[in-house]
């Protein structure tokens, strides 16, 4: 496995969308990509496997003082997972870290009203569930996606990014059904260095690139 850098999350969910086209996937396949970051690259994954897009709401809930440390994560369903490891170790008892989930569900909520709009909600039963991001830090959102997803009636689970650590990318695989990943260096400070373009994903972005990614309506001729 060799070690480079992305241009962009374009080029990266190309390259992943080719290992992906790779594994055998049963279907009926649905595309989840974890927003904001995850949506670029899940786009690519979506458009190569004929394969409909959508996003599984999650939230990072980070360390008091140093928000960007994830100590935990939430998602779609009240699935709240706790990373453990240090920063649990010495992170907030368990009542703070409790306030601290509610706070991230609320924003969960919004976002969720924001990006799906007036989508039905996910019908994931009897469905392959193709998880993507656009890299796995700490794995605790990943973690979250994957126990909404398994929730949710998922049959069957698929993690896919364009790069984690060995660590996180076994904490994954334990729970997802197979795995699949671009590069695994030993050691990964943050998702970013790996792209040369890690240009801030918005709001719009996410939507537009789920308009984009639904079929075109048929008209019933005239």
């Amino acid at each position: 496995m060799s070690l480079h850098q992305f241009a962009d999350r374009t080029e990266a969910g190309i390259e992943l969308a080719l290992r992906v086209s790779r594994v055998r996937l049963r279907t009926p396949l649905i595309v989840l990509a974890l927003p904001r970051g995850g949506v670029p690259v899940a786009y690519e994954v979506s458009q190569a496997l004929h394969a409909p897009l959508d996003v599984l709401v999650v939230r990072k809930i980070g360390m008091p003082g140093q928000p960007e440390l994830a100590i935990g994560a939430i998602a779609s369903g009240n699935i709240v997972v706790r990373k453990p490891g240090a920063a649990v170790r010495y992170g907030p008892d368990r009542r703070t870290f409790a306030l601290l989930a509610e706070r991230a569900g609320a924003e969960l909520e919004g976002r969720e009203r924001s990006y799906r709009g007036n989508r039905p909600p996910l019908m994931l039963s009897g469905k392959t569930a193709i998880l993507v991001d656009d890299g796995l830090a700490t794995g605790a959102t990943m973690l979250a996606a994957i126990r909404a997803a398994r929730k949710a009636g998922a049959s069957s689970i698929v993690v896919a990014a364009p790069v984690a650590s060995d660590e996180v990318s076994a904490l994954v695989e334990a729970e997802a059904d197979a795995l699949v990943l671009l590069q695994m260096p030993a050691e990964l400070q943050s998702i970013g260095e790996w792209y040369r373009d890690f240009a801030h994903v918005d709001d719009a972005e996410v939507r537009s690139l789920l308009e984009r990614a639904q079929p075109p309506s048929r008209t019933a001729p005239a």
